[in-house]
């Protein structure tokens, strides 16, 4: 795993889970960034885990090894993240979380949704945002970047720029329909996620409750806001569809516009002049597709990432990049 162009070192912690597998795997080739400990979240105990993408066996939680290291993936549940992440900081190192703990900024939410007080109130007002492609500077200077959850990066990465421009209808209801594979769930088997259930079905769930709609609607400034999620008998994807009406006068060719300008240098986000986004287009890339087309009345805005890398492990590492002073793409390629 050591390479004497490698600059930078960083650990893993819960490192058993699907994002933290997907760390490893992105890691092994990073030209900049040594994965120096691929940690478990508890002390004195090591996860069972399946065969890895890298040689390194997952070790015990140990503070030492997270000391030295420049910078550490919390790859955590929401509530344990939030301590871990307060002890890294205190140690001086860098953290990028991917649980909930930081993405939602005021305490009280958090413990309205989350149903728990939050563990670590004092971090909120410092943790960074880190939706990549609109938060670069402050994420470059960051000690703590909260990774925003993978329905909300798939939402918001088309929204964002359009609601910016002011081209959408606040006071029109916009409905995101979404779409995601088995893995979002994680790793730990339940009655609904497991294969037998997932196996040629398709069903909506949390509608009206899921924990990712207050996220979206904080960050995007909406309050009129429909969030319907799915579960796909896919492993990992996810695909949104974005029901919108266009302010007056405008039409989906100025949305697509916008998009088309907005993501003009971007690496990682594509918009379409003409065809729909497919997951097995997106699957095992850091790429958000998008494309944009008139329905009568209403706008329909597609967009599809793979939920592990881009809604997850690929957008940390693209975060952690920019915080250790890598060119942000690498290890993405």
């Amino acid at each position: 795993m050591t390479s004497s162009k490698k600059t930078r070192s960083v650990v893993v912690l819960g490192a058993s889970g699907y994002t933290g597998r997907e760390l490893a795997r992105l890691l092994a080739r990073h030209p900049s960034l040594e994965l120096s400990g691929f940690l478990g979240a508890r002390e004195g105990v090591a996860p069972d885990a399946p065969a890895l993408p890298v040689d390194a066996p997952i070790a015990p939680l140990d503070w030492k090894a997270v000391e030295r290291a420049d910078g550490a993936f919390l790859c955590t549940p929401h509530a344990a993240s939030a301590v871990l992440a307060a002890r890294c900081l205190e140690l001086g190192t860098k953290v990028v979380d991917l649980s909930a703990d930081f993405r939602l900024r005021d305490a009280a939410l958090y413990q309205r949704v989350y149903e728990h007080a939050h563990p670590a109130p004092q971090l909120l007002a410092e943790a960074v945002y880190g939706l990549t492609e609109f938060a670069r500077e402050r994420v470059g200077s960051a000690r703590l970047v909260a990774n925003p959850g993978c329905y909300p990066t798939s939402v918001q990465l088309p929204l964002k720029p359009l609601l910016d421009a002011g081209l959408l209808d606040r006071e029109h209801v916009i409905v995101a329909d979404c779409k995601s594979g088995a893995s979002g769930a994680g790793k730990n088997p339940s009655e609904r996620t497991v294969f037998g259930n997932v196996h040629e079905n398709f069903l909506a769930y949390g509608v009206g409750t899921h924990r990712h709609a207050p996220e979206i609607q904080q960050e995007l400034g909406l309050e009129r806001l429909v969030f319907v999620p799915h579960l796909l008998p896919v492993f990992r994807g996810i695909l949104s569809t974005l029901y919108v009406r266009p302010a007056r006068g405008r039409s989906a060719s100025d949305l697509r516009a916008c998009l088309a300008e907005a993501y003009a240098r971007e690496r990682f986000v594509q918009v379409f002049a003409k065809g729909q986004p497919e997951l097995n287009r997106v699957q095992m890339t850091n790429e958000c597709h998008i494309a944009v087309a008139q329905a009568g009345e209403l706008v329909v805005i597609t967009s599809a990432i793979d939920n592990l890398l881009k809604g997850a492990s690929g957008q940390a590492l693209q975060n952690m990049n920019l915080m250790l002073g890598c060119a942000e793409h690498e290890g993405l390629a």
